[in-house]
């Protein structure tokens, strides 16, 4: 655990930056009849029966310094999807960074051996050699920053039935795409450019060593928490 906090608790970095990736199996479904659409004074109504139409798996990356996010569905979780998906994350997401340090889950595919069974030896050892790993400790995935992005995906975008996976692309897209105001503002589809060192923005809003602080704090605390609780109910 206090692996994967240390590596939070770096300063920001964009020439390394600390990237946290997870993934969700989701199941397409359909309605088996219409659904009765809204009107006044009456709730949208779905029949409770549905169509299965497969299943697929969520990926998803983000970099909580920088506030940049990617999901991307594919049709399976197979070694050969991680590989690609770390392809696209080297390749094109972070093609001239020095290396990206990756925190996610200690899951089977999540491995360097991935990269070679799906690329030729020369370009696996050059994705591998750009990536600092870091598992999340066995029943410690909740210390990966990417749990909290899938249960907001989850809340904001998956609370319905989509049956297709083109159409759930089209809706993870709009959905990490944040809303945009201004020409300058980061769309969500690549990582935001660099800041000026004097200008407000370089400044993050996520800020490592408080997370640190506060949960070295409330480590501290927990033990002693029932006692004090007792004391004050006998009082």
């Amino acid at each position: 655990m206090e692996d994967v906090l240390a590596v939070y608790a770096r300063p920001f970095d964009p020439e390394i930056p600390v990237v946290c990736m997870d993934e969700k199996p989701y199941q397409l479904l359909d309605h088996a009849r219409d659904p009765i659409p809204a009107a006044p004074g009456h709730d949208l109504k779905e029949d409770s029966e549905y169509v299965r139409h497969g299943t697929c798996s969520i990926f998803v990356w983000v970099e909580p310094l920088a506030g940049w996010r990617r999901v991307n569905a594919r049709t399976q979780r197979t070694r050969l999807d991680w590989a690609h998906e770390v392809d696209q994350l080297l390749t094109y997401d972070y093609p001239d960074t020095e290396k990206v340090v990756l925190v996610m889950d200690n899951l089977n595919t999540h491995s360097i051996g991935s990269l070679y069974e799906a690329f030729d030896p020369a370009k696996a050892f050059a994705l591998a050699q750009r990536l600092e790993v870091h598992h999340t400790p066995k029943h410690g995935s909740w210390l990966n920053i990417a749990e909290i992005e899938l249960s907001a995906l989850t809340r904001q975008c998956l609370d319905r039935r989509i049956a297709d996976l083109d159409v759930l692309n089209t809706e993870l897209t709009a959905w990490q795409t944040p809303p945009t105001t201004t020409s300058d503002r980061s769309t969500g589809t690549s990582p935001p450019a660099t800041p000026a060192p004097n200008s407000a923005t370089s400044i993050p809003t996520f800020r490592s060593d408080g997370l640190l602080g506060l949960l070295q704090e409330e480590a501290a605390v927990l033990p002693h928490v029932g006692d004090d609780l007792g004391r004050r109910l006998v009082g």
